[in-house]
């Protein structure tokens, strides 16, 4: 039990009502890993609410000072909340404990930011944040590739299922009408339907032992190991070495400085060096006589290495 001198401190600073310092007496909230869920549900539900007049004067001490109990007050108070917003989200599979703790980071964002002087309550400012937070949990957990990325993407994921007529396929019509609906093109939203419709595949597939059990990496091969693979690489590999070598050495030095500088020296981003242009230049020559000498210098090569 909390005692009475404990609390003076905190009366002291906040010029809030005897309801708001209340909430200051409540123990710490139970983690959601020692207790249980509703356990926890129960515990907020108890917190007392602020009336607009305690609200205010929290908001604007916090403003005022940075006074962590005030944030502290404003937070617990409103924590029902996330828990009810939270609710609204079980259908995408997230456990209710995720999207709660996420909601709460959002709670403590929108409490940070939080003018009183606008005019509107906490309560209107605190659910966008909420969702928000909620929003972008459940678009990173929801499959192992992100179903949604663009403004419009993230309206559908939100809305499509809750706005469609029917289980089945939407019709040209629907689409049409949904598109309308919620302000994004008849092409967006077929493309958000077809990936709604799909899902994960484990690639492992389960720990049963049955052995009908599906499990995709049995069907994967790995032919690296395959005998006529190991001899195709090892033939690319002595191409690639000695037999490379000993075709460039067959060319004479202009040829040979062309082929390199064109084909086996590469820059960042995979070009060569030099261009016909570059080596004209160095040569004294034109760009169409670089193209030719470099031709036949690769013709030459090839048939070097066949011959090989």
């Amino acid at each position: 039990m909390v005692q009475k001198k404990a609390n003076k401190p905190s009366m002291q600073r906040l010029p809030v009502t005897q309801t708001a310092a209340a909430s200051l007496a409540y123990p710490m909230l139970p983690t959601l890993g020692v207790g249980t869920l509703d356990s926890y549900i129960a515990y907020v539900n108890r917190v007392p609410m602020l009336s607009a007049a305690e609200e205010l004067h929290l908001a604007q001490e916090f403003r005022r000072t940075e006074n962590v109990d005030a944030a502290k007050t404003l937070v617990l108070s409103h924590l029902r909340l996330v828990v009810s917003v939270a609710r609204q989200y079980l259908g995408y599979g997230i456990p209710h404990a995720d999207l709660i703790q996420e909601g709460n980071i959002g709670l403590m964002k929108a409490v940070k930011r939080y003018d009183p002087n606008n005019g509107a309550r906490l309560v209107s400012y605190a659910i966008h944040w909420i969702k928000a937070e909620i929003h972008e949990y459940i678009l990173k957990n929801w499959r192992l590739v992100k179903v949604a990325t663009t403004k419009a993407q993230r309206k559908l994921f939100f809305n499509l299922r809750s706005n469609k007529p029917t289980l089945s396929a939407l019709t040209p019509s629907e689409v049409e009408a949904l598109a309308k609906a919620l302000d994004v093109k008849g092409s967006d939203v077929k493309e958000m339907e077809m990936r709604l419709a799909g899902g994960d595949v484990a690639l492992e597939g389960d720990d049963s032992d049955d052995e009908s059990a599906y499990a995709p990496i049995a069907w994967l091969a790995d032919n690296s190991q395959e005998p006529t693979e190991m001899i195709a690489s090892a033939e690319a590999d002595t191409l690639q070495g000695p037999k490379l070598d000993q075709a460039l050495m067959g060319l004479d030095e202009r040829s040979r400085n062309i082929v390199q500088s064109r084909w086996l020296a590469m820059d960042a981003e995979g070009k060569g060096t030099k261009t016909l242009h570059d080596l004209a230049s160095e040569y004294g020559i034109s760009a169409e006589r670089v193209r030719q000498i470099e031709t036949a210098a690769l013709k030459k090569m090839c048939s070097m290495l066949q011959a090989a």
